[in-house]
C-alpha cells in the first residue's frame, strides 16, 4: 500500500529544516551580491555569480536524496546552471525551477540592514535575494526530502537552477537546447518566484502580463532657443509627445484605447479576480504609498484586480531632453525622449503590440515634427493551463493543511518571460507558480525580506503537490 503524506509530520520535518539547515545557509547567500549580468557587466571576473552558485551547490549535495545527481553547467560566455536530479519512485517527471542572481543594491534600506547584510526578525529575513528568489532552490529540495524521508513515493524531479532571471533569462533557452532529453517532459513545473497578496493563504498565479516598452523621440529643433522668442512660432515638444499618447491612452482615466493591446478576459479569470477581491478588500489599493489625498483608479477592487492582471496600462519610466529644475532656463527645448511602458494582457502578442504602438505614435505626427519610436523589450504574458483534477485539488487541500484558509487564484500584474519559455518547451505540463513577495516585501526596492512563516508553508504545499502528482500518475 503506497505511504501518504502526514502533512503534522511534515511540518515538524520542514520546521526544523528550515531553521537548522536553510535559514543559515539564506543568511550566506545574502551576503553575496550576486548582481545579474545587467546590471553586472563583469560579472564573470566579479565571480559573486560563481560564489552564489557553489554555495547552493554545497549545500544541495549535503541534502539531496539518495541517488541524486547535483552538477554545475557552464556554458561558454554565459551565466552558469545548477542542475539537480533526483531519481522518482513514481513515474513520471516534475520539473522545479529558481534563480540565484539578484537585483542591485538599491537606496533607502533602513540604518540597521542592507543589501548584503541578512538580518532575522519577527519572522522576516532582510537582504537582497531572500525572497526574489534565493530561498527557492532550498524550499524545493526540502520538499522533495520531506517525501523521501516519509516515504511517499514521487516522480523524478529536476531542478533548474539559472542565474540570468533578473537579466530577463536571455541564458537559459541555451541551457534548455543544451539539456535537451536530461530535462524530460514533465507533467508538471514549479516555480516559487511570483507574489502573495497577503501572509495567511496560499496565493496561486493564474497569469502574468506582458510588456511592450520602448522610446519615443519628438524632434521640433536641432538646437535650443530662446521660449520668449520662440513659443507660438514653434511647436512644443511637449504638447506634441501628450497629443501623440492621447492616440494611446485616455489621459483622464488611463484607459488604453489601441484594439491591438486588449484581450478578452475569460469568465475563469473574471470569477477568479471577484473571489481574490473578497479576500484582498482595501489592502491590494492599501499597500502602495500614495502621496497627500491621491487616490486609486477606482474603488472597486475587482476591477483593481482586472486592471493589473489582464488590462493594459502605460507608464512613462524615464526622460531625457527635460533639464533637472535648477538648470531650467527659459528654453524652447529641441528634443524630448520618454520610454514607454506598456503592461499587456497576458493572451496579447507582445511584438504585434509593439508593432501598432510604433505605428500609432509615429503616423502623420503633429506639425510634421521628427518622431521616431525605437522598441526596447517585447515579451508575452502568460495565462495558466487549467488546474482542474489532481492539481486544483491538492493545491486546495494544502492550503488548508499549511495555512488554515482556501487557496486564492489570480493573475500577476508583473512579466516573467520564462514562463511562456517553460510553457513552449513543455507544452503539456501543468504548472505550479506562486511564491512569497506579498506586502512590503519590496523585492527590487530597499528592505527586501523573506517572510519565513510563509516560505515554510510554502514549502509544505511543494510537497503536497508532488506527492498528489505522484499518485495521479501512478492511477
Amino acid at each position: 500500500m503506497t505511504r501518504e503524506l502526514d502533512p503534522a509530520t511534515a511540518r515538524e520535518q520542514v520546521e526544523a529544516a528550515w531553521e537548522d539547515d536553510i535559514l543559515p545557509t539564506l543568511c550566506e547567500f545574502i551576503r553575496i551580491p550576486a548582481k545579474s549580468p545587467h546590471f553586472d557587466p563583469d560579472w564573470a571576473s566579479h565571480g559573486y555569480i560563481d560564489e552564489a552558485v557553489d554555495l547552493a551547490e554545497d549545500w544541495c549535495r549535503q541534502h539531496a536524496p539518495r541517488g541524486s545527481t547535483v552538477e554545475v553547467i557552464r556554458l561558454h560566455g554565459r551565466t552558469p546552471l545548477l542542475l539537480v536530479e533526483i531519481p522518482g519512485s513514481a513515474p513520471g517527471e516534475v520539473l522545479l525551477y529558481g534563480h540565484l542572481d539578484k537585483q542591485p543594491e538599491a537606496s533607502g534600506w533602513d540604518a540597521d540592514k542592507g543589501p548584503w547584510h541578512p538580518v532575522l526578525t519577527d519572522g522576516r529575513l532582510y537582504g537582497r535575494g531572500s525572497a526574489d528568489d534565493g530561498y527557492a532552490v532550498f524550499a524545493s529540495l526540502q520538499a522533495i526530502t520531506t517525501l523521501e524521508t516519509q516515504g511517499v513515493p514521487h516522480a523524478r524531479c529536476v531542478l533548474l537552477i539559472e542565474c540570468c532571471e533578473e537579466s530577463g533569462s536571455h541564458d537559459l533557452p541555451h541551457y534548455l537546447d543544451h539539456l535537451g532529453e536530461r530535462l524530460g517532459r514533465p507533467e508538471l513545473v514549479v516555480c516559487l518566484d511570483s507574489g502573495c497578496a497577503n501572509y495567511e493563504q496560499l496565493w496561486v498565479t493564474t497569469s502574468l502580463r506582458g510588456i511592450a516598452a520602448g522610446d519615443l523621440e519628438i524632434d521640433v529643433l536641432e538646437q535650443g532657443v530662446h521660449s520668449g522668442d520662440a513659443s507660438g512660432v514653434v511647436p512644443s515638444g511637449f504638447r506634441i509627445a501628450r497629443s501623440l499618447l492621447e492616440r494611446v491612452e485616455e489621459a483622464t482615466t488611463g484607459h488604453i484605447l489601441l484594439p491591438a493591446l486588449q484581450a478578452d478576459i475569460p469568465a475563469e479569470r473574471q470569477d477568479q479576480a471577484r473571489l481574490a477581491a473578497e479576500v484582498i478588500g482595501d489592502a491590494l489599493a492599501g499597500k502602495f504609498p500614495f502621496a497627500g489625498e491621491t487616490q486609486p483608479l477606482s474603488s472597486d477592487t475587482t476591477e483593481l484586480v482586472l486592471n493589473r492582471t489582464w488590462r493594459p496600462a502605460l507608464e512613462i519610466t524615464g526622460a531625457d531632453g527635460l533639464p533637472p529644475l535648477a538648470e531650467a532656463g527659459n528654453v524652447l527645448r529641441p528634443k524630448t525622449r520618454l520610454r514607454l511602458s506598456l503592461r499587456l494582457p497576458p493572451t496579447v502578442d507582445a511584438e504585434a503590440a509593439t508593432r501598432a504602438l510604433g505605428d500609432t505614435l509615429t503616423d502623420s505626427p503633429p506639425h510634421r515634427a521628427r518622431v521616431r519610436f525605437h522598441p526596447a523589450q517585447a515579451s508575452n504574458g502568460w495565462n495558466a493551463p487549467s488546474f482542474e483534477g489532481w492539481l486544483g485539488d491538492s493545491l486546495e487541500r494544502a492550503s488548508r493543511h499549511w495555512f488554515g484558509k482556501p487557496a486564492v487564484f489570480m493573475g500577476e500584474g508583473g512579466t516573467i518571460p520564462l514562463m511562456n519559455l517553460l510553457s513552449d518547451r513543455f507544452p503539456d505540463a501543468r504548472f505550479l507558480i506562486t511564491g512569497v513577495l506579498g506586502p512590503g516585501s519590496n523585492a527590487h526596492g530597499p528592505n527586501e525580506f523573506l517572510h519565513v512563516p510563509t516560505a515554510k508553508r510554502l514549502t509544505g504545499v511543494v510537497a503536497e503537490a508532488l506527492a498528489a502528482h505522484g499518485g495521479q500518475a501512478r492511477g
